[in-house]
């Protein structure tokens, strides 16, 4: 077993633990544990919405790819309505249509 120094003295020298230094090593030992558990706490709330940020981020991301797919399948092409052809500009002014000669 791993017994501190500071336990060592106040074992073998009941005296040695009323000291100054030992009642000063325990109220900076409190200080430094209050310290650690509101540090703790800091971090914890910042990696929480740190968490929460990333899933809304993630949601709206889902979100924005749903709408995109949903865009990309809602347009018919020339097979869709039997009278529509398809034209592509081919520059300026040009325009070259397909499907107005076949038969359906």
């Amino acid at each position: 077993m791993i017994i501190s120094a500071l336990e060592r003295t106040t074992m073998t020298n009941p005296a040695a633990a009323s000291t100054p230094w030992h009642n000063l090593a325990w109220m900076f030992g409190a200080l430094a544990t209050s310290v650690a558990v509101v540090v703790g706490a800091v971090l914890a709330v910042v990696f929480a919405a740190t968490v929460v940020v990333v899933g809304f981020m993630g949601s709206a991301l889902f979100g924005i790819a749903a709408f995109a797919l949903r865009g990309r399948k809602g347009g018919k092409g020339p097979e869709g309505e039997p009278g529509l052809i398809e034209a592509r500009n081919v520059g300026g002014h040009s325009w070259v249509a397909y499907g107005w000669n076949e038969r359906r």
